[in-house]
């Protein structure tokens, strides 16, 4: 009889602890969910000029060398929480050269990949060899970059939304 009382007595510590680890996972859960994350929502558009209007790519078939194709980058933050340090980072397509001077967005500070994404600079450099065998470090040309980055150093707050467009030209 004593140690089928003490059986039902360590059930019951085993049942009250399961208990209270649970509550506790419960009330941690519950707390960080209320700290809040952000969630940005990113939206990539593209167009060109057509007989004087704005044809989105989807609807302008074939692209022609010499062609200009604006692209467009929409960020919302849906969540609740500032989105800190946001970057975006956009291709140049294969086939396209960066037009000089097209990357634009309020408020974000812009710089350039000429190593498909590995380094960026707001004026990228590139070894260039010299007749006399030596190295020296120029300015890369803008047709070799790759990717575009934007930079927001103030925080994306809940329901703000952000934009930056650049534009390519067609080869």
């Amino acid at each position: 009889m004593k140690t089928f009382n003490q059986k039902i007595r360590a059930l019951s510590l085993l049942v009250l602890c399961l208990a209270l680890a649970g509550g506790g996972a419960a009330f941690a859960e519950k707390k960080l969910a209320s700290k809040g994350q952000p969630s940005i929502k990113v939206t990539l558009s593209g167009d060109t000029d057509r007989k004087g209007e704005r044809v989105a790519l989807g609807q302008a078939g074939m692209v022609k060398p010499g062609e200009i194709i604006n692209w467009m980058i929409d960020s919302a933050n849906e969540g609740n929480d500032a989105a800190r340090d946001y970057k975006a980072v956009c291709q140049i397509p294969m086939g396209t050269s960066f037009v000089a001077g097209s990357a634009m967005s309020k408020d974000a500070s812009v710089t350039y990949s000429v190593d498909g994404g590995k380094t960026f600079s707001a004026k990228p450099m590139v070894e260039e060899k010299q007749a006399d065998g030596s190295v020296k470090l120029v300015t890369a040309p803008i047709s070799s970059y790759t990717q575009v980055r934007y930079e927001w150093s103030a925080p994306i707050e809940p329901g703000q939304k952000i934009s930056a467009t650049y534009q390519v030209r067609v080869k």
